[in-house]
């Protein structure tokens, strides 16, 4: 009768305690790593981009033609993007975490795709003149993205993602009524502004940074 051997060969020696203790460990840290939130949403580097948003706005009301008003805003947002890339970077080091946990892995998954789809949607609005539509597009898809990455962060991203998406709303139907450009000025400084300033605050005071 055939015998059946097992698939790992036994080496003969017992496994030493402390190896056991930090497979045990390792387990451990990956599960509560998979099952954790993603901690390092920056406070005050999200205070920052409201402030340099704020500043985009004001320039933005002046510019000679929509190309340049297009340019200042899209300048602003890679901006705004570096900005966070590096608060999380320093907040999550202060803290001790991977940059590339698996929370900031979903986050990043979540958040990135509507940010990609605002882009492209910019390119045909803008090809077909359809500028006033642009800047409830922006805050709806970004807060689109707050509110999905939010899912695996701190409870009050989500919050802000769903006053993003409200605003955007609002600007998608009340700017084509409004007649004067300066409004989506308005609209984009109090979103990706005061948004932006408002929740940075409370999510340093509460969370850290």
């Amino acid at each position: 009768m055939p015998s059946v051997e097992p698939i790992r060969k036994s080496s003969g020696e017992p496994i030493p305690l402390h190896a056991r203790a930090i497979d045990n460990l390792r387990y451990i840290r990956e599960t509560m790593e998979r099952a954790g939130s993603f901690t390092a949403v920056p406070g005050w580097g999200g205070v920052l981009m409201g402030v340099t948003a704020l500043v985009a706005a004001g320039f933005a009301s002046h510019a000679a033609t929509r190309g340049i008003w297009l340019a200042i805003w899209l300048g602003e947002g890679a901006l705004a993007i570096a900005l966070g890339i590096l608060a999380m970077w320093r907040k999550a080091r202060a803290a001790g975490l991977a940059m590339w946990s698996a929370p900031a892995r979903k986050f990043l998954f979540s958040f990135v795709p509507p940010l990609l789809a605002g882009a492209f949607l910019t390119i045909s609005l803008w090809r077909v003149g359809a500028t006033a539509s642009i800047p409830g597009m922006w805050l709806i898809l970004y807060g689109s993205g707050v509110i999905t990455g939010g899912a695996f962060s701190v409870p009050a991203v989500p919050v802000m993602g769903a006053c993003f998406l409200g605003e955007g709303a609002l600007a998608l139907f009340l700017l084509p009524l409004m007649g004067s450009p300066v409004w989506a000025d308005f609209w984009l400084g109090a979103g990706f502004g005061g948004l932006h300033i408002l929740f940075g605050t409370i999510i340093a005071r509460r969370y850290g940074g």
